[in-house]
């Protein structure tokens, strides 16, 4: 079976989803990054996996579910951090992050029978999941992170591999105010979508 690994940042704020601010405050962008990171983290729990472990850029909090190992983040860019995270697998293993609470337990059941590598790919140019059936960690290192062209570098770096690469459906990442209400719109009854509705009701409550 697939390890599922998920790489995160701690939901503390003026760390993370510093694009939602403005017109989100810096403790309104951290709490909608706790309930995306939330239900990313129940889809992974639901999933069918040998492991399941949190890359972790700071400390874990309650929202931690049981059955994740926890690990911390090495240093250097993402790139490198990425790719450690494969490292520390000895199977097949499939990453995603903290930005995609629409993620379903279906999306993450994955069969590396037919393939070698899945790539998921995000609307902003990026990828949202990478599934190594031989987890290398040099299939990561030197490729541009956050920029637009980052999953079509990847993606390449895969099949020039040699690698049978497979295609998840694309998926759209939070990280901006219009991202966030898309991806509410797609999942209303979860976590990320009742903190998108209260901190929307705040600002509203603050303008009047």
């Amino acid at each position: 079976m697939t390890t599922l690994l998920v790489i995160a940042k701690e939901p503390r704020p003026g760390r993370v989803k510093t694009r939602l601010t403005p017109p989100f405050s810096p403790e309104q962008a951290a709490a909608l990054a706790e309930a995306s990171l939330a239900d990313t983290l129940d889809a992974v729990a639901a999933a069918s996996a040998a492991r399941r472990v949190l890359v972790l850029d700071g400390s874990p909090g309650p929202w931690l579910p049981s059955g994740f190992d926890v690990v911390p983040q090495c240093g250097g860019g993402l790139d490198a951090r990425l790719a450690d995270a494969f490292a520390g697998c000895t199977g097949p293993a499939l990453l995603i992050g903290m930005d995609t609470p629409q993620v379903t337990p279906a999306l993450l059941t994955v069969d590396f029978a037919d393939c070698d590598a899945y790539f998921g790919p995000a609307e902003d140019g990026g990828f949202w999941a990478l599934g190594l059936a031989d987890p290398d960690p040099g299939l990561l290192r030197g490729v541009p992170m956050s920029a637009p062209q980052t999953g079509a570098v990847q993606r390449r770096r895969l099949v020039a591999a040699g690698l049978r690469v497979l295609d998840l459906p694309r998926l759209r990442d939070v990280d901006t105010a219009a991202d966030a209400a898309a991806v509410a719109a797609l999942v209303p009854h979860g976590r990320f979508a009742a903190r998108l509705a209260r901190c929307s009701a705040q600002r509203g409550t603050e303008r009047r």
